[in-house]
């Protein structure tokens, strides 16, 4: 294991002969500062319903939607709780807490955007969350006319941790997804890139990878800027 900057290579054998030809980006926790309001009002909402959720446990629904979200919930809290019914009260909540405050952007995005502009490399949004909320966010980011493709997992078959959106996500951009990075803040898109053939690379935000998680990643980065250096690596820009 090398040390390069702030970045951490685990398996740098995988990045061998494999330049990058796309990145494709997780949204939330990744591109925005969201993933800390999502636990926060997972846990008002299940509060609010007679339900103790815990931070740990909050944490555990990242990137879920109902088909795990709800056996998830269940073994939390037993039968009688509904993903559905906690879901609409987060979003209910969340949604009033956003329309004051907003979601920041994610230290380094424009940085990265940039020098992915500059170097013909396309972008593509990967993330669980519904095709709205995706555009609504990331028009009030700045972000929207930056990437070339947006996938929202509820227009594939089978979410996170299952490699459905990742696939899509390179197929739109016309690419073969060993040549693109995936970019993730969560153990369960970490599962879907790798299961992708993409090259998984985490840049933690509320928690840091466990042993079952390295073993999957390419690397680990402190920020999105220490993106440019991996993909200066593959693509031979020393």
């Amino acid at each position: 294991r090398s040390e390069l900057l702030m970045i951490t290579f685990f398996h740098p054998e995988w990045g061998a002969q494999r330049p990058i030809f796309g990145v494709l980006f997780d949204m939330d926790g990744l591109v925005l500062d969201s993933e800390r309001l999502y636990t926060r009002f997972w846990r008002e909402a299940a509060h609010a319903l007679g339900y103790p959720m815990t931070v740990e446990q909050s944490l555990g629904m990242r990137s879920l939607g109902k088909a795990l979200g709800q056996p998830y919930l269940e073994s939390l809290f037993g039968p009688t709780v509904d993903y559905t019914t906690m879901r609409e009260k987060r979003i209910e909540l969340m949604d009033a807490y956003v329309a004051e405050h907003g979601i920041a952007p994610k230290p380094g995005i424009y940085e990265l955007m940039d020098f992915l502009n500059e170097n013909h490399i396309p972008a593509a949004i990967t993330s669980s969350s519904p095709m709205e909320y995706i555009e609504r966010h990331l028009e009030k980011a700045d972000l929207l006319h930056r990437f070339q493709a947006l996938c929202s997992g509820h227009n594939v078959p089978n979410g996170k941790p299952a490699p459905d959106i990742y696939l899509l996500g390179a197929e739109k951009l016309g690419l073969n997804p060993k040549n693109c990075l995936a970019l993730e803040d969560s153990p369960t898109g970490i599962r879907a890139g790798y299961a992708a053939g993409c090259l998984p690379v985490m840049i933690p935000d509320l928690d840091q990878p466990g042993e079952d998680t390295k073993a999957l990643l390419f690397a680990k980065a402190d920020s999105l800027v220490d993106i440019i250096t991996i993909i200066k690596q593959q693509n031979g820009h020393r």
